[in-house]
């Protein structure tokens, strides 16, 4: 398992006020380094009933109308 170094700390900063202003309070986070593969999900378990492929590269997963993850290709090129 990797180190967090004190620049990954200044990048989740960045992030945090994104974060609480999500309408859930639970997220979990998954990263597969060997796909380079981010899971992001707001419900657990998701059982998400639809799945959409955006041009840039995001899968939002829905249960009806309802995000309940999303799935981020090459994560660790993302800015």
């Amino acid at each position: 398992m990797q180190q967090l170094r004190d620049v990954d700390f200044i990048n989740l900063l960045r992030v945090a006020p994104i974060l609480a202003k999500l309408p859930t309070r639970r997220i979990v986070v998954d990263y597969d380094d060997e796909a380079d593969v981010l899971y992001i999900s707001f419900e657990r378990p998701q059982k998400a009933t639809a799945s959409d492929m955006r041009d840039d590269g995001i899968i939002v997963h829905r249960r009806g109308k309802q995000v309940v993850g999303i799935t981020i290709l090459d994560a660790s090129t993302r800015s």
